[in-house]
C-alpha cells in the first residue's frame, strides 16, 4: 500500500475573492428585481405590438390597404392597442386576472365554497366554451366568448379542492395552464380583429366628418370633378389648381390618402397625394353635425 504524497493531503486555504452566493440571493437583490421588470416589460410591449399589428391590419384591409405599406414603427403599432381598451374588455381582463391569481396566492386560507365549487365544476365551462365554439357563426360578433369559456374553465381547475388539494403534476397543473394561456391568446386575436373591423365601419360611415383636404396642384390632377371641386386659379400663382371637397383617410410619410366626400368604401377609389413642390396640402375641418338646441 503507497503512501499518500504530499500534494494529496494538502488543504489548500480557501481563495480570496467573492463570497459564496447564500441560496435564493439571486431572487432577492436589486439585480434580480430590475430584470423582472425587464423581462415583464418587454412581454408586456411585444404584446401590446401583436395586438397593435392585428388591429391596424384590420382596419385598413377593410378600406383595401396594406398596413405593412404604411411604414409605421413599433411604437406607432404598439399604441394602436390601446383602442381596445373599452369597458367591456377591461371587465373581462379583470375577472381573468383575478382567476389567474387566485389560484396561486401564498397566504394561508380556508378553501372557500366557491373555491371548492370552482374545482368541482370546472369541465362544466369548458363545455359550455366548446359549444360555443361550435355555434361560432351564430353568436358572431360575440365569437370570442367561446375561447375564453374555455380558458376560464382550465383556469379554474387550478382552484384546490373542499380537501385543500391543488392539481400537481405536469398533466394536471402544467398542460391545462399552457391550453389556458393559448385559448386567451385566441380571445385577444378575435376581439382585436373584431374592434379593428367595427371601428373602420363606424369610420367609413362619417366621411363628411373627416379631416379636410385642401390641395393646390402646379398641374392638374386625375381627380373625380364630378364629387371634387376643381377650380383654376390665375396663371401667375405657382399653384393655379385648387382642389376641394377632399376627406383625409390616413397620412405616412407625406402621402395623404383622400377621398371625395361622397366616396363609398365598398366600391370607390382611394387617391394617394403626395405632398412635394409641385403640390401644397393642408388640412381643415370636417363637416359636423349639428347640435340640436
Amino acid at each position: 500500500m503507497s503512501e499518500p504524497s504530499a500534494h494529496e493531503t494538502e488543504q489548500h486555504p480557501p481563495r480570496a475573492g467573492k463570497p459564496w452566493r447564500q441560496a435564493g440571493g439571486d431572487l432577492d437583490g436589486p439585480s434580480a428585481l430590475v430584470k423582472l421588470v425587464v423581462a415583464q416589460g418587454t412581454f408586456i410591449a411585444a404584446l401590446m405590438f401583436y395586438i397593435g399589428a392585428i388591429y391596424t391590419s384590420t382596419y385598413y384591409d377593410y378600406f383595401n390597404l396594406r398596413w405593412g405599406s404604411m411604414n409605421l414603427g413599433f411604437s406607432q403599432v404598439a399604441l394602436e392597442s390601446l383602442n381596445l381598451l373599452n369597458l367591456d374588455i377591461m371587465v373581462a381582463a379583470g375577472c381573468v386576472f383575478l382567476l389567474v391569481c387566485a389560484p396561486w396566492s401564498r397566504r394561508p386560507r380556508r378553501v372557500t365554497r366557491i373555491e371548492a365549487a370552482a374545482a368541482r365544476w370546472y369541465p362544466l365551462f369548458v363545455v359550455i366554451g366548446i359549444v360555443l365554439l361550435a355555434l361560432w357563426h351564430e353568436i358572431q360578433p360575440y365569437g370570442w366568448a367561446g375561447p375564453l369559456t374555455i380558458a376560464v374553465g382550465l383556469l379554474l381547475s387550478q382552484c384546490r379542492d373542499a380537501e385543500g388539494h391543488r392539481p400537481q403534476g405536469f398533466r394536471r397543473q402544467a398542460v391545462p395552464v399552457f391550453a389556458a394561456g393559448v385559448f386567451l391568446f385566441w380571445t385577444v386575436t378575435n376581439v382585436a380583429w373584431q374592434q379593428g373591423r367595427q371601428d373602420a365601419q363606424a369610420h367609413a360611415a362619417a366621411v363628411t366628418s373627416w379631416t379636410g383636404v385642401l390641395v393646390l396642384s402646379a398641374k392638374p390632377l386625375s381627380l373625380p370633378t364630378d364629387s371634387v371641386r376643381e377650380e383654376k386659379l390665375s396663371n401667375d400663382r405657382l399653384h393655379p389648381y385648387r382642389y376641394s371637397n377632399l376627406r383625409l383617410l390616413t397620412e405616412h410619410d407625406g402621402r395623404y390618402f383622400v377621398v371625395p366626400r361622397d366616396w363609398d368604401a365598398r366600391v370607390d377609389e382611394i387617391y394617394v397625394i403626395r405632398e412635394s413642390e409641385a403640390i401644397w396640402v393642408a388640412l381643415t375641418p370636417g363637416t359636423r353635425p349639428r347640435l340640436m338646441d
